[in-house]
């Protein structure tokens, strides 16, 4: 992604949805639900912990706040970082949702150095950000700068050859078929190097 600002994509990619109100977590519930995905019972999930069994029955009870140290041997003990604990399992409601975008149908965003086909339009808040990018950029320098923005980012050549920057590692030649999967804000800019220009699908994350 490039161009005068690299987040306009993302930003693009997240409008027209309002904001999600969550009811707040109940740790208890939270704690009690953990523990029985993994089929143990008070005895063995406070042993795991560390903590006295009265202990961890109060905190799935509601009847005390762990200290942050009890957090921590929860989270040990349960196997998960401690933010899990503060993070409801996800529904698995279906909702469905899908979109078809027919070749060259896509919104177009131009810039300077990449010809952008936004794909999955008319979905608002995806988790990814889907495009098909032409790349006219032939020489690094043509970015004025890394381009670096939030996410993880997955790119596919689908014609020609490019050359792939970035700011820890060597550039890397590729060709149609292959890919690459790196850290987005780890500074990076495509080019192509084949006599015309290249195309690719990125995959951006939004999540």
């Amino acid at each position: 992604m490039a161009g005068n600002d690299p987040k306009t994509l993302l930003r693009i990619a997240r409008s027209g949805g309002g904001t999600d109100h969550l009811p707040p977590l109940d740790l208890g519930a939270r704690v009690r639900e953990l523990r029985r995905e993994r089929d143990w019972t008070l005895e063995q999930a406070a042993a795991q912990a560390g903590l006295a069994r009265s202990t961890l029955s109060k905190i799935e009870n509601g009847q005390m706040s762990p200290t942050y140290d009890a957090l921590k041997k929860l989270a040990v003990g349960l196997g998960i970082s401690v933010p899990q604990l503060f993070t409801p399992r996800p529904t698995a409601q279906v909702n469905g949702r899908m979109a078809v975008t027919k070749s060259g149908e896509g919104e177009e965003q131009l810039t300077t150095t990449y010809e952008h086909e936004l794909l999955a339009e008319s979905l608002s808040r995806k988790r990814m950000l889907p495009y098909r990018t032409r790349v006219r950029a032939r020489r690094p320098e043509e970015f004025g700068g890394w381009v670096r923005h939030e996410g993880e980012e997955f790119l596919y050549v689908l014609t020609g050859a490019i050359r792939l920057y970035t700011e820890f590692y060597e550039p890397v030649e590729m060709r149609r078929g292959d890919s690459a999967y790196y850290d987005a804000a780890m500074g990076h800019n495509v080019v192509s190097v084949s006599q015309d220009d290249a195309t690719i699908l990125w995959v951006t994350s939004l999540a």
